[in-house]
């Protein structure tokens, strides 16, 4: 997602990646990841998001031929909790932060939160 300059958002290459890995039936190819994020992105920026996803321990690869395939470590669904997880655990105000996630949620998303907060030990 490019701004008006043409750039796009920081972060936003790692989260097309990471979509695309997990949407994928097994590891992907840097040349996979390309194709399915953007064609006209270079190789070699592929393969340094690549990379630093393995550095920051979101993806694992393996050689495979002249080059490596990539897969995620976790699945999305655990990767948006931890990183709710790690928000909460931050600096700020726990209450306040669970606050102003849930005044913006849909009433079913409430609902189901509400369902399985009644069923927690």
């Amino acid at each position: 997602m490019a701004d008006v300059t043409g750039r796009r958002a920081a972060g936003s290459l790692e989260t097309q990646t990471m979509t695309a890995l997990w949407a994928a039936d097994g590891p992907l190819s840097p040349s996979q990841v390309k194709a399915a994020v953007d064609p006209d992105l270079a190789y070699n920026t592929v393969q340094t998001i690549l990379i630093r996803l393995v550095e920051k321990g979101l993806v694992q690869r393996r050689p495979e031929g002249r080059s490596h395939v990539y897969w995620p470590v976790q699945d999305a669904a655990t990767t948006a909790a931890r990183q709710m997880r790690a928000v909460l655990d931050g600096p700020s105000d726990r209450q306040t932060v669970l606050r102003r996630f849930t005044d913006d949620l849909a009433e079913s998303d409430l609902a189901t939160l509400r369902a399985l907060l009644d069923r927690s030990p």
